[in-house]
């Protein structure tokens, strides 16, 4: 069955919805609930046509510290001949709904429902929506922490349904990794990856780790552990974790629960403030 991947459209709730929502913010972990994508929370970026974004994180005292990610939505036609701004970010692009063709070194990448790109820092890029439907797909930024000796990383071209998932150990297949890039390539110092559990599968302890992590769930539903709290997540739904945030989840079927996560990897710990 080819993977499922929630989007949001925006719209508006009318005046009879409940206030009520799952949204939380804390000093460990953040829910922002697919609920709160709303029209009324967009934002807009220059040299950018036809597009929307909903940001769901970005560095700030006491939130993220390391990355961006937005959830960007470009009409027909629209795109920019000059997305990134800042020459030191790298980006991640990965594709919900919709196609867009990206080009790179003269080189044209169609990207479909799954489509993943990791783009260098510095390197200019250009990405548009060439076809009559919507195009919704996640940037995740971060600056690129250079180390002597150590090439920048490569391009990366890749679809998540043209990848082999790498199998948890003793869990029965029951909880897998979709890797885009070599974990043991130390030119990287972050990684979004797709993991995938199946109904009923754990993460079987509370993982507590120097790793940040977003987390935006496309699929399915489960009870996720954070910090001390226990919070239901669905399809739609982002989750942000701050550095040993405990964290654990109980995947709730009937389907898949799966998730596009970010950590920061690779690099030694600053000891002062840049």
């Amino acid at each position: 069955m080819p993977a499922s991947y929630y989007a949001p459209k925006g719209g508006h709730p009318g005046q009879d919805q409940l206030l009520t929502d799952r949204a939380v913010f804390t000093d460990a972990y953040a829910v922002i609930p697919k609920g709160t994508m709303r029209d009324i929370v967009t934002s807009f970026l220059p040299f950018w046509d036809h597009t929307r974004l909903w940001v769901l994180s970005r560095p700030l005292s006491g939130f993220a510290e390391t990355f961006s990610q937005y959830i960007m939505e470009v009409g027909p036609g629209g795109g920019s001949d000059r997305p990134e701004t800042d020459a030191g970010a790298q980006g991640v692009l990965f594709v919900v709904e919709g196609a867009a063709t990206l080009v790179m070194d003269g080189q044209s990448h169609v990207l479909t429902p799954g489509g993943y790109a990791y783009l260098p820092a510095g390197k200019q890029w250009t990405l548009r929506n060439t076809t009559d439907e919507m195009l919704r797909f996640h940037w995740i930024r971060k600056s690129y922490e250079a180390v002597e000796g150590l090439d920048h990383p490569d391009v990366v071209i890749a679809n998540e349904n043209d990848i082999a998932p790498t199998v948890m150990p003793d869990t029965d297949g029951k909880w897998a990794t979709t890797r885009f890039v070599d974990p043991s390539d130390l030119r990287h110092d972050m990684h979004v990856t797709v993991v995938t559990f199946e109904p009923g599968a754990v993460i079987p302890f509370l993982e507590t780790h120097v790793m940040e992590h977003g987390l935006y769930v496309l699929e399915g539903k489960a009870a996720y552990r954070l910090n001390q709290d226990w919070v239901e997540v669905e399809a739609g739904d982002y989750m942000w974790l701050r550095a040993f945030c405990p964290q654990a989840c109980y995947a709730g079927g009937p389907g898949k629960f799966r998730y596009l996560l970010y950590k920061d990897v690779n690099r030694h710990m600053a000891l002062r403030s840049v």
